[in-house]
Parts: C-alpha cells; sequence; structure tokens
C-alpha cells in the first residue's frame, strides 16, 4: 500500500493547529504529525498480506486512526467481551488487555500508537468475521461439507458509519445473524451462563432397574422433580431462588402443595414436555434415555449452545434466502419455506450413523417421478452381494435387473457373484421400490436425493437415523407438487403418477433453494431450544475447533 494514503481530517486539523502555534512550536507538530501518518501508512501496509480487509476499512476512513479516544476503546473491549454471548471466545481477541495496551502506546509515541489502532481495528474485523460467517471453516471438519464457506455477512461501510457515530455495538450487531433461531439461541445461552455462575444445582437421577412411571411414589419422584425444575419447569417444587433461578416467581408460587414423593398427572405433563424438548419419545414414563437427558450438566448445555450457534452462523445466509427446503437432519425434519412465506412440514428419515447424510447447500433442479434405483456401489458392496450370494433368488424376488456398465440388460445366472465385475443392479419401478413414487434431486457430490418410501412406519419412530444416506421425506408427493407449483410449473404430480412409464424426469421452471444441515440444539416453532442426540458425533470435533486460540 503507498505510505502517501491521504490522512484528510488529520491534515485539516493540522492546519488549524499550526496557524495557532509559535513557528518553532508549529514546525514540530507538523513534523510529529507527518511521523504519525508515516507510522499508521506503514502499519496498515504490514497486513497486505491479512485474510482480513484492514486496509481496505482505512481506505473508507480516507486513511484516519479509529481509536484515538478512551471511550471508543473502552467500548470496543465491552463489546468484545460480550461475545461471551454469542458462544465466542473473548480472548480470542484479547479483549481484557485492550484498555491497558491503548494507555501504554499512548506514553509511547507515534509508532506504538500506531501499532495499536491497526491492531485493534483488526481485532474488531476479525470479532466481526467470526460473528457473521462462523469462526471455524466447516470445511476443516470431517462432516462431508458440500458446500462453500458463508461470506462476510456485514459491510465495511455499515463498519464505518457506527464508528463514525461513536456506536462500536451497532457494528457488532450489524455482523450478527438476525435471524429468529440464532436470537432463540443466543438467549438461551445467557440464561444457561446465569445458571452456571449461581451455581444452580440438583441432585442426579440415579440409574433404576425399572422405569420410573406415573403413580410411583419415593426419593426418586422427588429428585426428579429437582431435576426438571433445573430445567425450568415450575410449580413442581417448593423451590427458593438461588437453588432453582430459572424457575420464575409465578412458578414458585404455585408450587405444587401435595406430596413430593408422588409421581402425579402434573409432573407426568412435566416429563413429557422435557421429552419433547429432548427428542425423547414422549410418554411421560422415565427410563434411561430420559434419564440421562435429565442428569446433563450445566456445562454440557452451554457447550452445545455454543457449537449450534456458530452452526446458526454457517447458515444463516440460507435463511436469508425466500422460497427454500430446509432438512434438519438431527431434527429428523423437512421444512419448505414457500414462497409466500407459508411452511410445510414433514418428518423425514436421515442417514444411520454408519451412513451419515451430508451437510449439502445446493438447488432442487428436478423431480423423477416412478423412478427406478441403481443401487449405489456402497450399498452393493455392503448389503445386496452378500444376500445374493446366499440366495440365487433374491434378485427376481425384488425386481432388480443386472445391467452393465453400458446399460444392457444382462443374465444373473451368467454372473461370478463371487467377482461380479462392474455390472451395476437395478430395481425397476414399482410399489416395492426403496425410492417409491417421486424423488426431489438436486446437484451434489454425494448422489443424495429426498424421495419416497413403502417403509412408511419408520415415521412413527422418535429416532430416525436409518437410511443409508438419502432422505426418506413423509408426505413428498404433496411436498412435490408445492414445488412443482410455486416454481412456476403447471404438471399435476397425480397425474404423472399414474402414467406407466417410469423415471420421467420434469424440471422445475426454476431452482429452489435446498439445505442438509445438522443441529444438535435448535429452536422449535414456540421458540423453546430442543437438545438433540449428536447421532453422527460430529459435536466433539467442532466443540474444540471452536475453543482452540486464534
Amino acid at each position: 500500500m503507498n505510505e502517501n494514503l491521504p490522512i484528510k481530517k488529520w491534515a485539516v486539523s493540522a492546519v488549524f493547529t499550526l496557524a495557532l502555534m509559535p513557528l518553532p512550536q508549529a514546525i514540530q507538530q507538523a513534523h510529529a504529525d507527518a511521523l504519525t501518518q508515516q507510522a499508521l501508512s506503514r502499519q496498515i501496509s504490514a497486513t497486505a498480506s491479512d485474510a482480513l480487509p484492514v486496509a481496505e476499512f482505512y481506505q473508507l476512513r480516507d486513511g484516519e486512526p479509529v481509536w484515538q479516544d478512551t471511550a471508543q476503546v473502552e467500548a470496543l473491549a465491552s463489546a468484545l467481551a460480550a461475545l461471551d454471548a454469542d458462544g465466542l471466545t473473548p480472548s480470542d481477541y484479547r479483549a481484557a488487555s485492550l484498555l491497558d495496551e491503548y494507555r501504554l502506546s499512548r506514553q509511547a509515541g507515534s509508532d506504538a500508537e500506531a501499532r495499536f489502532d491497526v491492531d485493534a481495528t483488526r481485532r474488531l474485523l476479525l470479532a466481526l468475521d467470526h460473528l457473521s460467517r462462523g469462526k471455524v471453516d466447516p470445511l476443516s471438519l470431517n462432516t462431508h461439507w458440500d458446500g462453500e464457506r458463508p461470506g462476510r455477512g456485514y459491510s465495511l461501510m455499515q463498519v464505518r458509519h457506527a464508528l463514525e457515530r461513536g456506536d462500536v455495538a451497532a457494528a457488532f450487531e450489524a455482523a450478527r445473524p438476525a435471524t429468529p433461531a440464532y436470537r432463540e439461541l443466543r438467549q438461551a445461552l445467557v440464561e444457561y451462563r446465569a445458571l452456571e455462575r449461581q451455581g444452580a444445582t440438583a441432585r442426579y437421577l440415579e440409574g433404576r432397574s425399572e422405569s420410573l412411571r406415573p403413580g410411583d411414589r419415593g426419593d426418586d419422584v422427588v429428585v426428579l422433580r429437582e431435576r426438571l425444575a433445573l430445567w425450568g419447569e415450575g410449580g413442581l417444587v417448593a423451590a427458593d431462588d438461588d437453588a432453582y433461578p430459572m424457575i420464575d416467581a409465578v412458578a414458585r408460587s404455585t408450587a405444587t402443595s401435595s406430596d413430593s414423593r408422588y409421581f402425579d398427572a402434573e409432573l407426568e405433563s412435566a416429563v413429557k414436555r422435557f421429552q419433547r424438548r429432548h427428542q425423547l419419545q414422549a410418554d411421560g414414563v422415565v427410563g434411561n434415555n430420559t434419564r440421562l437427558a435429565l442428569n446433563a450438566s450445566i456445562r454440557q448445555r452451554i457447550d452445545q449452545l455454543r457449537i449450534n450457534l456458530e452452526r446458526a452462523r454457517w447458515m444463516a445466509p440460507f435463511e436469508n434466502e425466500g422460497s427454500r427446503v430446509w432438512v434438519d437432519i438431527a431434527g429428523y425434519t423437512l421444512h419448505y419455506v414457500r414462497p409466500d412465506g407459508q411452511q410445510w412440514d414433514a418428518r423425514v428419515v436421515v442417514g444411520s450413523p454408519g451412513r451419515a447424510t451430508p451437510i449439502i447447500h445446493s438447488a432442487i433442479s428436478h423431480l423423477t417421478i416412478n423412478p427406478s434405483w441403481t443401487i449405489p456401489p456402497t450399498i452393493l458392496r455392503e448389503d445386496v452381494l452378500p444376500r445374493v450370494r446366499n440366495d440365487a433368488s433374491y434378485l427376481s424376488q425384488r425386481n432388480i435387473q443386472v445391467v452393465s456398465p453400458a446399460g444392457d440388460r444382462l443374465d444373473p445366472a451368467s454372473i461370478d457373484w463371487q467377482r461380479p465385475g462392474g455390472v451395476m443392479l437395478r430395481q425397476v419401478a414399482g410399489s416395492g421400490n426403496p425410492l417409491g413414487r417421486v424423488v426431489v434431486r438436486f446437484p451434489n457430490n454425494d448422489m443424495i436425493y429426498l424421495h419416497d418410501t413403502p417403509a412408511q412406519g419408520a415415521f412413527g419412530r422418535s429416532q430416525r437415523a436409518l437410511s443409508s444416506g438419502c432422505i426418506r421425506v413423509e408426505g413428498i408427493g404433496e411436498l412435490a407438487q408445492l414445488l412443482l407449483r410455486d416454481s412456476g410449473s403447471q404438471h399435476q404430480v397425480s397425474t404423472l403418477m399414474s402414467r406407466s412409464a417410469s423415471d420421467q424426469n420434469v424440471n422445475l421452471p426454476r431452482r429452489i433453494p435446498v439445505m442438509l444441515h445438522y443441529m444438535t440444539a435448535w429452536p422449535n416453532a414456540a421458540g423453546e431450544v430442543e437438545f438433540r442426540d449428536d447421532i453422527y458425533r460430529h459435536d466433539a470435533a467442532l466443540l474444540s475447533a471452536l475453543d482452540r486460540a486464534v
């Protein structure tokens, strides 16, 4: 960068200052200002290889220094420290030492002042970058991320104007994702951190040979009430402010006066609410899975919220799309936000832990009606070939054809199934086809798609990580019709299905964005944060990356 970077407002100020000074003092001041401008220009030039837009930011300010006022530096230190509420680590930006460094620089001369000014700006921009697009590059994690890292979610001009108003907090707010889900996750983190600071505790529910059920009586029921109270269920115990700070005053005033050792209907309802928020079967019975969720530590939930705030930063640009399809992998749900803002939801079956559904950002391009199914290599190798070797009639029983790489039909009896070579297996369209009657397709590197299924009973299960990676969607025929209608197509799915032809591809006139994402904590429709099982064990790697110092 040119060391003669214009410092317009400094120059104007210097003219008035010099005019009022005796000549020798004016010469000294002019020399000091020149040294300061040169020092700042040198420090800015040193950031040329920096991934952060430091030089661009100073250009927008006509080369002016930024951090020349104690109150402004204090505001920056405060905003950096407050990133704790976003699940970020204030020490990454050296928030605690910022004010001391500023004071020392003021005593050490122009080089130190310039160095501090540029360093403080870099800390600001690093924090805004992390806040708007995530600290961790998702491509660096082993989560099969199929998409680009989100871009910077704020404008330097917004930051400039905020700082010129002396409103550092506004610069951070402009970078922070403005989605409702992010706000609700952030608020939950604030509440859980408050619980941790207050030292909120409750006894742990010990393991039992028998599940704890409505109608039971005993000391375990008292502990159950305490654990539920810790997680925000009011009216179950005569709680005090220190022991159960999440319970509001109204809940405390209506605390039950009945026998606390008895598992009554009110307690059963509270257990069911807790189970729904933790993706458990909402039967009101406290079995091992419910007990483990109840016994989670506050620190465990804080970490889970931090992890998913980071994921929410990754997906924030997608949430700003108009019409979009989002598959919540760990939540086993699909959400289609239509152009008019209405939302269509469905239960889904996702990949099993051994065949995890990847994270994908793409756009729906077309549908396939009455699809045949070419068995993917992994399923062919691990699932089908062992069955064919064991039972020669397996293929005919399931209407599976053997085809060459060129697509020619082959006689199954002519194949050495111990060494089948490059043959492919294709299951013809029909009621027994694993893809059902409809496939929703979008470009990706993993051959993943949304599809129908003849195995409708799986949608009734609470844990639905059962597929080989693709997404089975309940009621996908209705979704397909909505996608056609909303993209401007006149095709009717029911008419297409009634035709005997298989593999009918129908293009959408306008592609609709689709995202498959993995969230182990996420707000439900009521704004309550649900905690989910980390079915693919992705959380630990992301938490480690979040905690790694920059």
